[in-house]
């Protein structure tokens, strides 16, 4: 089985954006260095610090598919149908956003309408056994924490304070605690890179490792 990792860019006071969305203040470590890092999209690529650059094609280069929820769909108007990561996506949704595959009927993306389990499992079978699937933090990583699915947490934090925002743990129900190891610590320029195994989840069940 896939390995499910939830990520994000989250502030010292555990945001992954501001109200309004933004990302400005989290995300300028993507521009702190002389790396070019390309995407699957011409209009994007990063400069990063080699110590960066090296994090991010490790972590990128595992992926086989990403599960977002609606809100960040939404507001990227799905990537224009192409994921700068150039990976499967799939969207927990209420509804089925008919008129944006007619706009971009050949796009990787899956629809899920019932639910974090499910959109898991998707993800899962399209990213195959020796690849990690990718959560994005905020309400649907959260609730695949809850549901004992999360194999790791992959927290990029950036050096800022927002105050308030959309929390990176946004609506956790977990009933206990979820135990995490030792992280493996990057220290890049502009953020830290943290990465934790899920020991034990809220279930009491013991997490498979990658």
């Amino acid at each position: 089985m896939s390995t499910v990792v939830v990520n994000a860019t989250m502030s010292v006071d555990g945001f992954v954006a501001d109200e309004q969305d933004g990302i400005t203040e989290l995300f300028g470590w993507y521009g702190n260095g002389d790396t070019v890092m390309k995407t699957a999209r011409e209009d994007l690529s990063f400069s990063l610090s080699p110590e960066d650059a090296l994090f991010l094609e490790e972590f990128h280069g595992e992926l086989g598919a990403l599960v977002v929820g609606r809100r960040l769909f939404d507001i990227t108007d799905g990537w224009s149908g192409l994921h700068p990561l150039d990976v499967p996506v799939v969207v927990v949704t209420h509804s089925v956003p008919d008129e944006w595959i007619e706009r971009f009927p050949d796009a990787p993306f899956t629809f899920v309408t019932d639910g974090v389990e499910r959109a898991v499992a998707v993800a899962s079978e399209i990213a195959g056994d020796d690849r990690t699937v990718g959560v994005a933090a905020g309400n649907v990583g959260s609730q695949v924490i809850d549901a004992g699915l999360a194999d790791g947490l992959v927290i990029d934090l950036a050096p800022v304070v927002l105050g308030t925002g959309r929390p990176f743990f946004d609506g956790l129900e977990s009933a206990t605690p979820v135990r995490l190891s030792e992280p493996r610590v990057v220290q890049g320029a502009g953020a830290v890179h943290l990465v934790y195994d899920v020991q034990e989840h809220s279930a009491g069940q013991t997490a498979m490792q990658g």
